[in-house]
């Protein structure tokens, strides 16, 4: 029989193992999670989990059941120590020394943190008890300052206004999260967080801290203080590639040191794979190597990698979505933005309803859309296929995306949290 070692507590890794399963694999499948809990989705931990209408069982990929009905060994609270490639082998921090056939890391990423800000009152966000630590700190009339306006800083945000938590965001560049999703988005955000009564000093700097005996005081390059009770670091990730790095696996280091492997998941080793936010692939329809920190992607490459496991080589080349939940608004995009071809707007900026489309030669490449649940429907089906449209059928809503689709495609729908 064969043993799949997979390393790594997340989706990426969960989805690898049902997708064996299913597959009808009846060998050995060996999870190590260095966290306690078996894997559970990280999107909640941001917004449901830490508005406290989740439990922990609501968004667990699989419940314990699963795991022995499938005969898949879960070993928690362990982390991986060391990787021998050449004999085969993971050494456990708890002393286990564990043979395998072939080895699948999803070990993630972790928050970053920076230099000098550290203690009770300073927080990062990545794994559940980050989120009960942080929500537990949220009462009514807290001021929370959050470094960094992408998406953990601002769905924090707006779980904590709701809350009743006074909220300072200080983001150095001129808008929120607009190298993700464009700046017609980002000033649409920015005035609805405004509304929300959440202040973004954009185009600041926050260089050192000091704590006090009541809170702390964030002092600024341009020499303002700004005192609070709490802060949040959200400041990006680092990929968990140490491990890969000590057995001599190849990293990447212009994208921050995540794994390398080829459009089928595999690294510089034998029978050695990386999937999900640690994994620099190669993407053969890009023509360059890619790393995406989403979900729904780690989720989808987890069920890729099972078949290529399995002796298939089927390339991952889906197109990566991902979602996010701000006050009452929903975030959707597709695809990556390149700077390439042409930005078409469909839809009312002025309402914060629209969608954004990138357009080249003819072809819907990506998209980002506000509060436009069927946009996103549609799209997501169109992009997989040939097709051709101009910018003004796009511009013009009376056209309908889905005349794109060859006519058998035109009654199915992909599965897309509106």
């Amino acid at each position: 029989m064969s043993r799949f070692v997979l390393v790594g507590g997340g989706v990426a890794t969960a989805a690898t193992a049902a997708g064996l399963r299913e597959a009808g694999f009846d060998g050995e499948i060996v999870l190590v999670a260095a966290e306690p809990h078996l894997p559970y989705e990280r999107p909640p931990l941001s917004k449901e989990y830490l508005a406290g209408t989740f439990a922990l069982a609501d968004f667990q990929v699989d419940e314990a059941s699963w795991y022995a009905d499938n005969a898949v060994e879960a070993v928690l609270g362990t982390r991986v120590r060391q990787l021998d490639l050449a004999q085969r082998r993971v050494a456990l921090s708890d002393g286990r020394s564990l043979a395998y056939d072939s080895l699948v890391l999803g070990t993630g990423v972790r928050a970053r943190t920076l230099p000098g800000f550290a203690g009770e009152r300073v927080h990062t966000l990545r794994t559940l008890a980050d989120s009960q630590r942080l929500g537990a700190r949220l009462a009514p009339g807290t001021h929370l300052a959050i470094l960094g306006a992408g998406f953990i800083g601002c769905e924090v945000a707006a779980i904590a206004v709701a809350k009743g938590v006074r909220v300072t965001i200080i983001e150095p560049e001129p808008l929120p999260l607009a190298r993700a999703l464009g700046p017609d988005v980002a000033r649409a955000m920015l005035g609805i967080h405004g509304d929300h009564g959440v202040e973004i000093r954009t185009g600041e700097l926050v260089t050192a801290m000091t704590e006090t005996a009541s809170g702390l005081e964030l002092h600024t390059r341009d020499g303002a203080v700004i005192v609070c009770d709490e802060l949040l670091v959200g400041v990006g990730s680092v990929p968990n590639a140490e491990l890969a790095v000590e057995a001599g696996l190849v990293v990447d280091s212009a994208t921050g040191g995540g794994i390398l492997t080829d459009e089928f998941g595999r690294t510089s080793a034998p029978d050695v794979h990386a999937i999900g936010d640690v994994a620099v692939r190669w993407h053969p329809e890009h023509g360059r190597r890619i790393r995406v920190e989403h979900h729904d992607t780690a989720r989808r490459h987890g069920q890729n990698l099972a078949r290529n496991l399995l002796g298939e080589a089927v390339p991952f080349t889906d197109p990566h979505w991902f979602w996010s939940w701000q006050h009452e608004h929903n975030l959707q995009s597709l695809g990556q933005f390149r700077g390439e071809g042409e930005t078409v707007v469909r839809g009312a900026v002025e309402e914060r309803s629209f969608s954004v489309f990138s357009l080249v030669d003819g072809r819907i490449t990506a998209m980002v859309a506000l509060d436009r649940p069927r946009d996103v429907i549609q799209v997501r089906k169109v992009m997989t296929v040939p097709h051709e449209v101009t910018a003004a059928q796009l511009t013009d809503e009376d056209f309908p995306i889905k005349s794109l689709l060859p006519r058998k495609a035109r009654a199915g729908r992909p599965e897309v949290r509106a």
